[in-house]
This record gives C-alpha cells, structure tokens and sequence, in this order.
C-alpha cells in the first residue's frame, strides 16, 4: 500500500497546523503559512481543507487573523481519519471494496486471488495502526516503535 499525495499532504499539513496552534496558544494558522513552512501547494491544501473541513476535522475562521484550527484537540484526531476524510484508501488489495473480487470473471463478477486474505489482513493491521495514532503522537514524536509495541517481531521490523 502506498499513500497517495493527498493523503501524505493532508497529514503534514495537519500535524503543522497542530504544532503551529499549540506554540501560538490556539490562534488560526493561515495556509499560506502551512504551505510555506511544509513546502506544499497552497492551492492543493485549499482543496484538502475544503475536505477536512467537511469532515468535521477544522474549522475556519475568516477576515483579518483568520485560518484554520483543529476541531477537537490533536489527541483526539487519529490518523486513520484525516486520511478517510481526504477519500484515501487504507486497503492493500487491488479490488476496489465492493467488486467481490481482484479477479474479473466472464459475467462480471469476482473471484479472489490466492493472496487476497493476506492484502486484506494487512490493509486492515494498517487501518487498525493509523486509528492508533493520533496527530498530537505525530507532533509530539511518539510514533517511532509503537509497531514493536504492537507486536512486530523487532528483527524483521520495517524502519
């Protein structure tokens, strides 16, 4: 499974917003300021938070000294849920979830491949991480190791 731009940006984006509103006491963070310190599109972040927004997962606050603050305190925003409210897939199989199926038969349907159990496993041991971290363990550099602390057996452990 690979995480697509959308996904990695509205993390980085997310967790700037977060450390920027816990150093300025709560006040709005613009997204120029996100896009110039992460190096992002601002154009892109404004289509990204028009989707968090939706989500429920900022709020904006408009004229002068506005931008965007999280909408619930960053130990209660999971990773998991800010990449579903930029439609980010957290699946590892090549099926899109309701084609029955990786492999197309003759009459539409599907069939599952040998390894379709194994990529589904692993996209759900995925999602199940992601909904374990929150965007406060992101900016506060809690992450490193918590897969061992899963437990990942330590000598066959992805850095």
């Amino acid at each position: 499974m690979q995480l697509s731009t959308r996904g990695r940006y509205a993390v980085m984006a997310l967790a700037e917003l977060a450390a920027r509103e816990r150093d300025r006491t709560g006040r709005p963070v613009t997204l120029a300021e996100i896009a110039a310190s992460q190096q992002l599109s601002l154009c892109y972040l404004e289509q990204l938070f028009g989707r968090l927004r939706r989500a429920g997962l900022v709020a904006s606050a408009r004229g002068p000294g506005g931008g965007y603050r999280l909408s619930r305190p960053a130990g209660q925003l999971v990773i998991a849920e800010i990449l579903l409210a930029v439609d980010e897939p957290l699946h590892a199989t090549r099926c899109a979830p309701a084609s029955g199926g990786c492999m197309r038969r003759a009459d539409g349907g599907g069939l599952k491949c040998r390894t379709h159990d194994l990529w589904h496993e692993l996209g759900r041991q995925i999602h199940l991480f992601l909904a374990g971290v929150t965007l406060a363990d992101v900016v506060e550099g809690r992450v490193l190791g918590r897969a061992a602390r899963l437990g990942a057996t330590p000598s066959i452990a992805a850095e």
